[in-house]
């Protein structure tokens, strides 16, 4: 089969692949409370349905991940897929409707990331019936367990069966939109962090300190934090500087977001102290995040946010689960230009490479010294009310796939991107 013969069974196939994932936006799969059994075995049937091989690797019962993998015809390098199946949880039962309205999916998880998963279990399986045509190796990781931080989804994996998803390159379909690939993600630093006194009435501020105002002065000092701008590498400052990057990166994700790739931010995402309103807290909690760009170490931002923390006589703790470094793959390797000569036919633009303002699980493989490569739907509005992903979109995220990955697999390569 040639590439063009490929785009054509695809295009055959669209409405097929339209109602596979309309099936899987009915499938309930919220993380909390993470239950993706229905989720995993709508992917395994129809995986089945074609012979395509697959197996449940699980380290929780109710946290299954679909794993699968087959050879080419012929030695060649090792691509690996990657995708999540649990989502955000719903608002309603309107959320797990899987309906199709003016040209889009509508259910939760549609952009984060059902959308980009389907595309990478459609590339597996349809590789599948041409693997005497490929070199090397295909495999299909669909985890469970990505929303609430991986440590039963691509974590487990890499912990029980890591020689077998590891791979020479990873593509995965996380919402970045079609004019993107992402090749760079920052890293996370979440704290907890509690102010205690012994309270009391709201006319007696003599008798105790009031944990809120102190919480107020804390979040003021590491407001002081947000905004610092990482020095990159020169390779990474092109890529991000570019005026195409610096579009594609407004449109994409918003009026700033090139900005905001380079620099820290901070959120002070959940503060809670006080019953009462003429009463002094007697306690005031704050769950609080700082993203942190590659080329700063978040060791420093720690060291920093600690020494405010202390000097106001805060309790706080990393959430250890949530907290995790930065990563990159090269913004000019071999993956980027596949995905920009598939993106190209599919949608006709071609992506630029930019860095990601969320994170993914493409960081295990990075860690690794593997590159890994994000392309997906739009990310505007996932997690929200109505979340939806264009039909166009997601038939053009699994165009790019299929190809990219039966190009990648149809040359005998050297060394990895």
């Amino acid at each position: 089969m040639t590439r063009d013969d490929l785009i054509a069974h695809l295009n055959s196939q669209a409405e097929a692949h339209i109602a596979f994932l309309q099936g899987f936006l009915r499938c309930r799969s919220a993380n909390p409370p993470g239950d993706c059994l229905t989720a995993a075995a709508h992917v395994t049937a129809f995986l089945d349905d074609a012979g395509a091989p697959s197996r449940i690797v699980a380290g929780q019962p109710h946290l299954p991940n679909v794993v699968g993998g087959f050879d080419g015809a012929h030695p060649g390098r090792h691509l690996v897929l990657n995708g999540h199946i649990d989502v955000f949880p719903a608002f309603d039962e309107e959320d797990w409707s899987g309906a199709r309205q003016d040209g889009r999916l509508y259910g939760r998880g549609a952009a984060d990331m059902k959308a980009g998963t389907a595309a990478s279990v459609i590339a597996y399986r349809t590789l599948y019936g041409l693997r005497a045509q490929l070199r090397g190796r295909l495999t299909l990781t669909a985890v469970s367990d990505e929303q609430t931080g991986g440590r039963w989804g691509t974590r487990h994996l890499f912990e029980t069966c890591r020689s077998e998803v590891l791979g020479d390159c990873l593509l995965n379909g996380e919402p970045s939109g079609v004019g993107n690939i992402r090749f760079m993600e920052k890293g996370t630093l979440r704290l907890a962090v509690t102010v205690s006194a012994p309270g009391g009435h709201g006319g007696y501020p003599h008798l105790s300190r009031n944990p809120n105002k102190v919480m107020a002065a804390i979040i003021a000092e590491l407001e002081a934090l947000h905004g610092r701008e990482a020095p990159l590498p020169p390779a990474v400052q092109r890529a991000l500087t570019s005026p195409e990057a610096v579009r594609a990166l407004n449109e994409g994700l918003g009026e700033g977001a090139a900005e905001w790739v380079r620099r820290v931010s901070f959120n002070p995402g959940v503060v809670q102290g006080g019953l009462k309103v003429n009463q002094i807290p007697h306690e005031c909690r704050m769950e609080a995040e700082f993203r942190v760009p590659f080329g700063i170490e978040r060791e420093d931002i720690l060291a920093e946010a600690s020494a405010i923390l202390d000097r106001h006589g805060a309790v706080w703790e990393v959430v250890d689960t949530h907290s995790y470094p930065p990563s990159l793959a090269d913004p000019e390797g071999e993956m980027v230009g596949i995905l920009q000569r598939a993106a190209q036919e599919a949608t006709g633009a071609r992506p630029v490479p930019v860095s990601s303002l969320g994170g993914s699980d493409s960081r295990y493989w990075r860690y690794a010294g593997v590159p890994a490569y994000l392309y997906g739907p739009s990310p505007i509005g996932l997690g929200g009310r109505r979340e939806s992903v264009s039909v166009a979109d997601y038939l053009a995220v699994v165009q790019v796939h299929t190809v990219a990955a039966f190009e990648y697999l149809s040359h005998a390569g050297g060394t990895a991107d």
